[in-house]
């Protein structure tokens, strides 16, 4: 262990980090599978000339009936016009493909561990039946879209609830080290990324000192940190200092489909009445510390009161997926109530397994409600028919829909996927803006002056349909016209998309895009 009062505690050196494997994503196993149908063909016409027509013919037969069962099955209608065209494309590896994802090989335990968590925790926080009445006087709409997310697990409404908002990963940091400082019983940190440098280094220092001083201390992390940022044994390098860790779904090269399944979650709570959610990980691009892309504009919120404990809860779900003895309770403590705080919040998670697309569906409800706006920062635009739809209907009836996306991508694909959306969005009156000094990472849903979602959920298939997430909903709560002013300020740093910048886009970005297009769904 390496201590630096400036940057906190180290635990590798300097440029020690995991590597980063293609095989180990969608595209390595889709890339691995075609040399394999090439090579497989190839090697039927040299060797097995005799036998092709019986091979094909059992072929041919195979593809119709995973193409039977996939316009059957409750596939995502974009996803399956995928499949179809890779199953066109590629015959003798692409219906093989979709039966492996299909088998769920690997995560079929987790999948049904994480249902039986969630029966098991139903009710542990209560609904406060005057606060449900409360907001059905004052927003019917608002109320039945609580009682979804109720219905998608145990993620109540709450009031008395203060929320900051943050505008910057900056302002996040600073925040979190002085609630960290306070910490008297437990912290607990589930976080998609960690990397060794200023922003983790101070957080860490806090972290071993108060699990030194008997304060319960855990992190989790995303397995995928192992061969990008972390080394294998870093859990046990936090373990040293006193401080539980565990990595979420470590990563097994094709052996399970349960890698796809990452843990996107942004988490932190304090002795169970402070949390903060938001898009900020734990690494000093988030906070400017270094440059990566440009300057990074991220958002998030801090919660203190009762709405705390639907984040302890979901905390501590993903904990428990391969604890023997779970325990829940005693974390759930009532937090102090933030009295004469007004609004409504509703933290609530999204599971990858269960079959509810919450993140999505949330998002669709805004924009389906809409009076007057609906404003967003996204990083990704990669989108499905039905939310794409969503975006262009609340245009075409009059709602001012703007979306702020990155002026500097972070990665090649997802930007020209973004670009393939545009001409049809903007068709319908959708505005789209691009942030000239660098990237923005927030994810961030403003509208009407009176609903807000701040969180880790992109507008992308990997948010929407394949990683763990995680949300703050505001109804009518005293940051809202924070979060809009905030959204206004970054707009007058953005340059607007129109019919003629999409001309002058580049050509290999377009021609880029549009093949990607094909395999959106899988990326």
């Amino acid at each position: 262990m390496n201590t630096n009062d400036k940057k906190g505690i180290r635990l590798l050196k300097k440029g020690q980090k995991g590597l980063i494997y293609t095989v180990f994503s969608r595209l390595g196993l889709i890339l691995l599978l075609l040399i394999l149908q090439f090579s497989v063909v190839l090697g039927l016409f040299q060797w097995f000339a005799g036998l092709l027509p019986h091979v094909l013919g059992g072929t041919i037969l195979f593809n119709i009936i995973m193409v039977l069962y996939l316009l059957n099955s409750g596939i995502n209608p974009t996803a399956k016009i995928t499949w179809l065209i890779l199953i066109i494309l590629f015959p003798v590896f692409g219906a093989l493909l979709l039966l492996y994802t299909q088998t769920e090989i690997g995560h079929r335990a987790v999948k049904m561990r994480v249902a039986q968590l969630i029966e098991e925790t139903d009710g542990y926080i209560e609904q406060e039946e005057q606060t449900v009445a409360s907001l059905e006087k004052e927003n019917p709409g608002v109320a039945s879209m609580a009682a979804y997310i109720r219905h998608t697990g145990c993620y109540p409404v709450f009031d008395n609830t203060r929320v900051t908002y943050f505008s910057s990963g900056e302002d996040k940091f600073a925040e979190m080290l002085i609630q960290l400082e306070r910490a008297e019983h437990f912290i607990f940190l589930e976080y998609f990324i960690i990397e060794e440098g200023l922003m983790w280094g101070k957080i860490l220092e806090i972290l071993a000192r108060k699990a030194k001083l008997g304060v319960e201390v855990r992190v989790m992390y995303d397995g995928m940190c192992e061969f990008s940022t972390l080394s294998h044994d870093y859990p046990e390098r936090l373990r040293a200092l006193g401080i539980a860790c565990k990595m979420f779904a470590p990563v097994i090269p094709f052996a399970s489909t349960h890698y796809n399944y990452r843990d996107h979650r942004k988490i932190l709570v304090i002795d169970g009445h402070t949390a903060f959610n938001g898009g900020v990980n734990l690494a000093d691009e988030y906070i400017n510390q270094v440059e990566r892309f440009g300057h990074w504009k991220d958002t998030a919120v801090m919660l203190e009161g009762g709405a705390v404990k639907s984040f302890t809860l979901m905390f501590l779900q993903m904990w428990n997926i391969d604890e023997q003895t779970p325990e829940f309770r005693q974390y759930l403590c009532s937090a102090p109530s933030a009295k004469d705080e007004r609004g409504y919040v509703i933290p609530y998670g999204d599971c990858p397994l269960d079959g509810d697309k919450v993140g999505e569906r949330v998002y669709m409800d805004i924009l389906n409600r809409a009076d007057r706006y609906v404003h967003i920062m996204t990083p990704y635009l990669i989108l499905d028919g039905e939310l794409e739809t969503a975006l262009k209907y609340a245009a075409e009836r009059g709602v001012d829909v703007k979306i702020i996306l990155p002026g500097i991508p972070d990665k090649k694909a997802p930007y020209a996927l973004a670009k393939t959306h545009y001409a049809s969005l903007l068709k319908s009156g959708v505005g789209i803006y691009e942030y000239i000094p660098g990237f923005v990472h927030a994810k961030v849903f403003v509208s009407d002056d009176n609903k807000a979602v701040v969180g880790t959920i992109n507008l992308d298939y990997r948010s929407l349909y394949h990683h763990f997430e995680c949300a703050t909903f505001l109804y009518e709560t005293g940051c809202i016209p924070e979060i809009e002013r905030d959204f206004t300020d970054t707009l007058a740093r953005c340059r607007q998309v129109t019919a003629e910048t999409i001309r002058n886009e580049k050509l290999r970005t377009r021609i880029f895009g549009s093949l990607l297009k094909v395999i959106a769904p899988l990326l």
